[in-house]
């Protein structure tokens, strides 16, 4: 098979890359508001998770319906970790300063009041990894999405870390290698992490459909 028919693996990828721009391009545009960046990621993620399992239409019909339908929730969630996310940069930076500024028995207070916000913005990065894919794939109340973000995180604790390198390293190559890779940006971040996240999510999807299955 020819590498450049429509068909073959290459012309695939290179399809799903250019999805990843255009959705990025989307993301952008849906989150300048700031308060409408919740929704805007649910809306990417729910694209992105269709693409990994070769499901997807018209990506950009799909991104505008999942952006509404999740509208509610996912501004409500990202309203929460935005204030949280405020709160703990605050007193992260608080804190430091206060403990290089201090010595003897205060520098050592401060230190374990560092050590504690570093281990709650742990928590916050994992929550924050699957909070709006798992809105984007299920239906659920607020808390149990911010309790099965966690879980979930931490139960697959590799996917996770990769997830946050892919971030790290868009981010790294925008800022500081080429920076007209900002035209991939989250949109190719969500792509490859929804690739990695499907089989976690298919498999949540089996257990719960098997729970109703047992209680049928």
């Amino acid at each position: 098979m020819n590498i450049f028919s429509y068909e073959s693996r290459f012309s695939q990828v290179l399809l799903k890359i250019s999805y990843s721009c255009w959705l990025n391009c989307l993301w952008v545009l849906c989150s300048i508001p700031v308060f409408t960046c919740g929704a805007a990621t649910t809306a990417l993620y729910a694209v992105t998770l269709k693409i990994a399992e070769d499901k997807e239409h018209n990506i950009t019909a799909e991104f505008f319906k999942a952006f509404r339908d999740n509208f509610k929730q996912a501004t409500k969630l990202w309203l929460i970790m935005l204030a949280v996310g405020i709160v703990l940069g605050i007193d992260g930076y608080a804190v430091y300063h206060l403990r290089a500024a201090s010595t003897g028995t205060p520098a050592v207070l401060w230190t374990l009041n560092l050590a504690l916000l570093i281990a709650a913005a742990v928590i916050y990065v994992i929550v924050m990894t699957y909070l709006f894919p798992l809105t984007a794939r299920f239906s659920n109340t607020d808390l149990a999405m911010f309790r099965n973000s966690f879980l979930i995180g931490v139960r697959y604790l590799f996917c996770t870390i990769l997830v946050f390198a892919i971030h790290f390293a868009m981010f790294f190559a925008v800022v500081a290698i080429f920076t007209p890779l900002a035209i991939f940006g989250e949109g190719l971040c969500a792509l490859l992490s929804s690739m990695l996240m499907i089989s976690i999510f298919q498999t949540i999807a089996y257990n719960q459909e098997e729970g109703e299955s047992d209680e049928g």
